[in-house]
Parts: structure tokens; sequence; C-alpha cells
């Protein structure tokens, strides 16, 4: 597989894997045996740049993560984040001090069985706490040589050029697909201004873009998409289902899939975008995997844009809670 840059020398895999369904927000889970083949099958098939977080589980996916990528450290990227806080393992909210940040990073490190940490995110933008703080702490964390690169999730424009100034940011993740393009409108600019990588989680909408996701289909107990009004809502779900169909006309035209589609339209946009779909099934892998080597032409990407702008996407991404949570 290629390489792609994230910041001026973050060299990860141009598609890697996001760990979270591993053991959070979509079960059914596989076991920890199960996960961990799968992640070394993600490695030999060439994914280099693996996304976990303290708080998938909480605390279980950097031990699935650890273990399975203990073999190959030196050759891979890990990804995690911090930001919440806990009760025994019940998350009670954010949190970004630097007590909570040492605290977390600590833990990470144990349980990724490593002694740094490739890319360490703020999970989410802590309003109680300053962002040039959280930005001080993460250079006292790369002198201390516990991190090498830091980054921000669901961050503004705002908050990433602050943070920026103190301490040079690496890359900023935040949901990016065919389904949701609000990015495109201050973050992307942003990060392209000041050199920052854009990590796209969800390329594929949460499964929607895949087509394989029905209208009036009945999400397990526990899946994170029950709470999702473009999900859970059925006219918002029938309307939005416009986007799937043209995604299936793209992906017969060049003989492929709407998940290779959806992630190759990412990778098309910019150089320094680095999708992180995720997965449990090695056919799904292979599948995301195949958009790299998907092409469009400057005019295809046009009237793609064109064709999207006129798709009106109904409903919102996240449950009232959560949307509270983002950094606006």
């Amino acid at each position: 597989m290629k390489t792609r840059t994230l910041g001026k020398s973050l060299i990860v895999s141009e598609i890697g894997l996001g760990c979270m369904g591993l053991s959070f927000s979509f079960p059914p889970f596989p076991t920890k045996e199960e996960a961990i083949t799968f992640i070394r099958t993600a490695y030999d098939k060439g994914v280099r740049f693996f996304d976990t977080a303290e708080i998938y589980g909480p605390f279980v996916n950097e031990e699935v993560v650890g273990e399975a990528l203990k073999p190959y450290r030196d050759k891979v990227v890990i990804a995690t984040k911090f930001g919440f806080k806990y009760e025994g393992d019940q998350v009670t909210g954010l949190d970004s001090s630097e007590a909570n940040i040492r605290r977390a990073i600590e833990g990470s490190l144990k349980r990724l069985q490593t002694d740094y940490i490739d890319l360490f995110y703020q999970h989410r933008v802590d309003p109680n706490t300053p962002i040039e703080t959280v930005a001080k702490v993460m250079q006292q964390l790369m002198d201390e040589g516990k991190i090498r690169h830091w980054g921000l999730s669901e961050a503004s424009a705002k908050t990433i050029r602050k943070a920026h100034q103190v301490c040079p940011v690496t890359a900023v993740q935040s949901e990016y697909s065919m389904f949701w393009r609000e990015p495109e409108q201050e973050i992307i600019p942003t990060l392209e201004e000041l050199g920052i990588g854009f990590v796209p989680f969800s390329p594929l909408g949460k499964g929607f873009l895949t087509g394989t996701v029905k209208p009036g289909q009945i999400f397990g107990e526990g899946d994170y998409r029950n709470t999702v009004p473009r999900f859970n809502n059925p006219e918002y779900f029938e309307a939005n289902m416009k986007l799937v169909d043209y995604v299936k006309e793209l992906a017969n035209k060049k003989q492929s899939t709407p998940a290779a589609i959806a992630i190759g339209w990412i990778l098309a946009q910019k150089p320094w975008f680095v999708p992180i779909p995720g997965t449990k099934k090695v056919n799904r892998l292979e599948e995301n995997l195949s958009a790299a080597a998907i092409e469009f032409t400057p005019q295809e990407l046009s009237d793609i844009e064109k064709h999207l702008d006129s798709i009106k996407i109904l409903g919102h991404r996240y449950s009232d809670f959560a949307e509270s949570q983002i950094d606006k």
C-alpha cells in the first residue's frame, strides 16, 4: 500500500483501520482472539495506521490493539485518544485537565504495551480547559518521549488555530464522507493553510454508503446507530437513499463497489486525507482497501461534487447529547 504524510512528518498507510467497532458502538463484537487475528490480517494486507481510544470499551480496545500490534510495533503508527473522565468504566464527562491527560497517557501506554504513542488526539474539546493549556501538556509529553505527534478530534477551526500556535498539530480527525461534508466549509481550508493532516472517520457514513443498510432495518441492541436521527427516522432515511443510489451508479460505472467508491472519493480530494474505515470482516476490509486503486478524472470529481450538492441530506449525524459535545 502507498503512504501519505500527516502534518510535516508522520508517514502512514494511505488507508488506516478504525478499530472502534471491534469492541464499541457496533455489536456484535468479535472475541479478543478474533479481533487480534483481524488486526494482524489488516497488517498483512498493508495497513500500517491503526486508530483506537481509551473510551472504546472503555479500555478494552486499546488492550486488543496493543497485543495485536506488539510484534510489529516499530512498523506501525498507533493513534489513540484522551479527554474523558470515568468512574470505574463509566464515562462521567469531558476532562482535559493536565491531571486527567497524564492519567490517560499512562493507561494507554500500558494497555498498548508500548513506551510511546505515535499520535495522541484530544477526543473531544473540553470547554472547561483552555486548548492552549492542553497544547502545552502535549509539548511536555513530546519532550518526555511519551508521544510523537498530537491531534484534535471534532474540533472547530478556531480551536485548531489556537492549539497549533502553541504546539504544532499533526492531524485533525473529523467525520467526513459523501454523507457528511460540513468539514469542507471551514475545517479543511484551515488544515490546508496550516499544513495539518486530515483523518476522516466514518468514511462510509456508518455503513450507510455501502448500500447494505436498508430502509426499515432494525439494528441490534447497543448499536450506536439506534440513537442517530439519520438512521432512526424513517423519513430521513428514505430521503437520504438518493445518495446511496447515486453511489451505486458510480460503482457500476467504475466496475467497483459503493464502499470502494466512497473511500476512493475521499482519497481523491487531497493527498493529505487518510480515511480510517472500520470493519470486523476480512471481505469488507479487502473491499475498503480496494479503494486505493480507484482513479477519478478531474471532470469526474467535478461532476460528482455537483451531484452531491444537489442531494439534500436530512437529519443530524449524532444524538442530541452527542451533538452537544461537539466544539462549534
